[in-house]
Parts: C-alpha cells; structure tokens; sequence
C-alpha cells in the first residue's frame, strides 16, 4: 500500500516507511496490515476512534511494542526496533499526553533528566544545561522565560514547550504526539500550532495522534484514517472535508480524493 500522497519534498525519501505492519494480542488483531509514511516537515495526523489501531500502530514505532509482522524503514534503511532506547537511537521521540515531566524540577533539569551535564569535579553542570535549556527553548518558544521555576508552576502550554524542547535537544528527527492539544485553552493550543510550526521549518517530521478533527485540519497536512485496525485511507487535509473525515472514522468510506486503504468499505 502507498500512503506517499503529498509529499511536501518531491523526490526525498520517507523519514519513515511503516509498512504492512500487524500485531495481535489475544488472538484479536489491534493492527492489520497498517502501512504510513512520514516526510521531512510534514505532520500527519492520525485519526480514528479508541480502539481503531492508531496509538497501537505508534507504539510498535516507539518501541513500546514489538510487532508481529512488517516492516520499519528509516530513511530508507529497514531497521528494527525492539525497545524505547532503539527508537531513540533513531531518532525517534514521544511526546504523550502525560508529557511525563518532573514536576518539582525546572525547565533545564527536566531536558536533561538522566542525561544530566557534569563539570570536571563530576558535579552537576546547572549553568551549562540552562544555557542549553536557554538556548533550544529560544528557538522554539521565545517568549519562555520561567527558566528557574519548577515546571509545575508553568501553564499548560509552557509544559509542553518543555517536553518538545527535551524531544529536539538530543536531535530527534521524528516526533510522535499523542494528544498534544487535550486540556489545553484556545490560546495554549494556539500555542502548540505554533510549536508545531517551528518543528516543520527545522525538517522535523510529526505524528499527530487526536480526537480533535479541528485540529487536525489546522496542524496536519495529511491524515490517515484507522478502523478496526487497518487503515480506511489517507488524503490531504487540502483535498477532503471534515465531513468527510468523519464518514471516513465512522463509517470506513473512502471519500473520492483520499487514497482507499484496505480497511475502506464501499
């Protein structure tokens, strides 16, 4: 199956070619022959309904889950992915709703928590990681400026500037966001688009995990559908509706303008 549809870079190979992937647990297939693809800058957003396959099919990318069958290209390049660390060696990094920060530490010490910077003395390096933490948060939210409290005190939106900057700081090239938006106001979910933003310019490549087809229309420039664990379709968020997104979620119907996958009904 050929999900390659809008290809932001002609030519340029997939940051990441999933292709027929499965994985069963208890005899009920949770993915069935799944294949998507990622390009340099470009988000594609992940859609379906619990239980469809979509956070499943990310897991097996994270390597939070070994899959049964299929193949993981990067780059180009097959590769195998056993455990969280080989995803990271990838350059692959999640970003969950959780955001799985520490709570009572700042910004610097949360990006690099277990991977901390030693002076010479072999004592922590607070000064050089909050030159770090200073340096990738300007790039990403320069309007960040609550560097020395713990990032229990920052709003929703500053905490997820935290958790992305943590993602980049060690050059992830791929970004898996599972809910990026959830709890968030308008005005930090705004914030996030333009998080989002800055990521693409830097040719990093997202998954979008979300319920919320608005904002999937806003941040994604492709989608792909999941039912019953296989993929219904995938279109550009320029060439369907959110209706017929939606017909796509609840019914398995592939609109004209979207590519069929094999979980689509007639």
């Amino acid at each position: 199956m050929n999900a390659n549809i809008g290809n932001p870079h002609p030519g340029a190979t997939p940051l990441v070619e999933m292709r027929d992937i499965s994985i069963a647990f208890g005899g009920i297939r949770a993915v069935d022959h799944a294949s998507v693809d990622l390009f340099p800058g470009e988000v594609v957003g992940l859609l379906g309904h619990n239980g469809a396959g979509k956070s499943t099919l990310i897991k097996i990318l994270s390597g939070a889950y070994p899959r049964d069958g299929g193949q993981i290209l990067i780059n180009g390049e097959e590769v195998q992915i056993g455990n969280p660390r080989d995803a990271k060696a990838y350059g692959i990094e999640t970003i969950y709703q959780t955001l799985a920060l520490a709570d009572n530490v700042d910004a610097a010490a949360n990006l690099f928590l277990g991977r901390e910077l030693l002076t010479s003395w072999g004592t922590l390096d607070d000064a050089a990681m909050e030159a770090e933490a200073r340096k990738v948060m300007g790039r990403l939210n320069p309007n960040f400026r609550r560097f020395k409290e713990p990032v229990k005190a920052l709003s929703g939106g500053q905490r997820q500037s935290v958790a992305i900057a943590r993602a980049i700081l060690f050059n992830a090239r791929i970004l898996i966001m599972d809910e990026p938006t959830a709890a968030l106001g308008p005005h930090e979910t705004a914030q996030v688009g333009e998080l989002i933003k800055e990521l693409k310019k830097d040719g990093i490549g997202i998954f979008l995990i979300s319920h919320d087809i608005h904002d999937v229309f806003d941040l994604a420039d492709r989608v792909a559908v999941m039912k019953n664990g296989q993929v219904v379709g995938y279109a550009k968020t320029t060439e369907v509706t959110k209706d017929e997104v939606l017909g796509m979620i609840i019914l398995g119907k592939c609109p004209p303008n979207a590519i069929r996958g094999p979980g689509a009904v007639d």
